[in-house]
């Protein structure tokens, strides 16, 4: 029973996280008759997995599939994947605003389910599309996707829009293409960078697609994470090669048609690759996404400074029981609904954690704001050390006061230590 509250409320911190889990980018190339698809799966999961899945029924297709995000009952959800008739795709994060569906459209209640019997039942483009066409596809409102067949057609699948294209070349990343002008595109290195690789000259070759794939990689500077996983797709051939945590000198390559003969397997990538100093200093970052006991503490700390500020608001405003240090309580009245809400955006944003300090996000100011708090807390920990000290003296205080005091300042003592290690100070 334990063991599953831990992993309830492990799943719980990475859901309410999960928009800012990962980026990706993703191409296709078309010339001589050839297709070449390839994905970028940018994120800080520890679980890469590829499986085959093989046809069940007349009229169905075996395919490949790549993902590391395990949704329970249904397996791993499937980030990029290809059939035997040299279909492929990949899902990207995205945004798009809220718009209200019109028609009578079938719910989507199962997406991992539902992204693998596209696969399953698909041979085209247009095929994808009419699949599509039958249910309400704005459940996906934080994603895009992109289709390729063997004939080189793509379709961009959006939350309230079907495209299709026939471009001998296209380059994606975590965009909406029908609300994205170039200009704005252009700000995200991977999609500029794919682009402009591609302008230059392309082949459809697996040579080519990794020296493009590796041109819109990610590896940040923080600890080194990024591309996750690489995957290069030759829709006629039906080969692909994998590469593990942007290194893109050993690389994995099926035969799809081979491998599906051997029946449905699921296959740890991580496993099977020489060991990676990068993919072991991100398995070893501790954050309140990975580790419970991180995550608990600061939903505690969030819940010690929400009770402080109500207790000393009461104190002073209602009881009028203090007088004596009247700038402590209010200061503690300020830090704590601060930190109160801070404690909530390091549980629910991932991405503090692994970008440059301060952590500037783009869509909510506030977010931005709170990356400035652990340097004020720098500057006031050592002055709050020294009043709680006097307060154990000299001061009237009750119990409850000063013992609460006390607490916190251990709580934000210890804060400090954690942001050293997140290097939130560099």
């Amino acid at each position: 029973m334990l063991s599953m509250i831990k992993i309830f409320i492990l799943s719980f911190f990475l859901f309410i996280s999960f928009p800012n889990i990962y980026a990706c980018s993703g191409y296709k190339i078309t010339k001589n008759g050839k297709t070449f698809f390839g994905s970028n799966e940018d994120a800080w999961r520890l679980t890469p997995h590829l499986w085959f899945e093989t046809a069940k029924t007349t009229g169905t297709y075996g395919a490949a599939f790549t993902g590391s995000r395990f949704d329970g009952k249904y397996g791993y959800a499937p980030q990029t994947g290809m059939n035997e008739v040299g279909l492929a795709f990949e899902r990207l994060a995205s945004y798009h605003p809220f718009q209200k569906t019109t028609g009578n459209k079938k719910p989507i209640t199962e997406p991992t389910n539902f992204l693998k019997e596209i696969l399953k039942r698909c041979k085209t483009v247009e095929e994808v599309k009419a699949f599509y066409s039958q249910y309400d596809h704005s459940f996906f409102i934080e994603d895009v996707f992109i289709y390729v067949d063997s004939t080189g057609k793509y379709i961009i699948v959006e939350p309230y829009q079907l495209t299709i294209g026939n471009e001998p070349t296209y380059v994606i990343a975590n965009f909406c293409p029908s609300i994205t002008n170039k200009e704005k595109a252009f700000r995200m290195d991977r999609y500029r960078n794919g682009v402009e690789f591609i302008e230059k000259e392309y082949e459809a070759s697996f040579a080519y697609c990794r020296e493009l794939s590796k041109a819109m990689h990610v590896s940040r500077p923080k600890i080194g994470d990024g591309t996750l996983l690489t995957s290069n797709w030759n829709l006629n051939d039906l080969t692909f090669q994998l590469y593990f945590y942007h290194d893109f000198e050993h690389s994995i390559s099926y035969d799809l048609k081979t491998e599906l003969a051997k029946g449905d397997r699921l296959i740890a990538l991580h496993e099977l690759f020489p060991p990676n100093e990068e993919f072991k200093q991100l398995a070893a970052y501790q954050i309140p996404q990975n580790n419970m006991k991180i995550g608990m503490m600061l939903v505690g700390f969030g819940g010690l400074f929400f009770v402080t500020a109500l207790f000393f608001l009461v104190q002073m405003v209602v009881k009028q029981a203090i007088r004596q240090y009247r700038f402590l309580p209010l200061g503690l009245i300020l830090l704590g609904l601060l930190f109160t809400y801070y404690m909530f955006v390091l549980v629910t944003n991932m991405s503090i954690f692994y970008f440059p300090s301060p952590y500037q996000d783009a869509s909510r100011w506030t977010v931005t704001l709170t990356s400035y708090l652990p340097y004020l807390l720098a500057l006031l920990i050592i002055p709050f050390w020294y009043f709680i000290f006097k307060l154990f003296r000299q001061s009237n205080w009750g119990k409850w006061s000063i013992g609460l005091v006390t607490l916190n300042l251990l709580a934000y003592t210890i804060l400090i230590g954690f942001f050293v290690y997140w290097q939130f100070y560099f």
